[in-house]
């Protein structure tokens, strides 16, 4: 199943029409219903938002034997560079947010711990 299926199949689910997931997300209703039909092929950061409007996580929209494919986990740090690197500018921008992310929380709860220590 394409992620334009996946993403009508939830909306009509949740008992949405195309014009209110637009509105939510403010992008043109003739556009997201090409984004349901696999017209087109939207940037994370448009798949984060219907997510988003549709009330589940981003993850969701993708089928598990899609990322198989793809366990960034096991490949050697220049092998995740490369892929990475294959990404658009507004992905890498998310990515990135979302590794400072982590790494601000790591070092809060580093601080934390040692403050709790002495």
């Amino acid at each position: 199943m394409e992620i334009g299926e996946r993403i009508k199949k939830i909306r009509e689910a949740r008992g949405l029409s195309q014009k209110e997931i637009a509105n939510m997300i403010k992008m043109d209703q003739s556009q997201y219903s090409k984004l349901e039909k696999d017209k087109t092929d939207p940037s994370v950061s448009t798949l984060a938002k219907v997510a988003k409007a549709l009330g589940i996580q981003l993850s969701e929209l993708f089928a598990n034997d899609l990322l198989k494919d793809v366990n960034s986990y096991d490949k050697s740090l220049m092998e995740k560079i490369t892929l990475i690197d294959q990404l658009d500018e507004d992905e890498k921008t998310s990515l990135f947010k979302i590794i400072d992310g982590l790494f601000s929380k790591k070092k809060m709860k580093d601080s934390l711990t040692k403050a709790l220590a002495q």
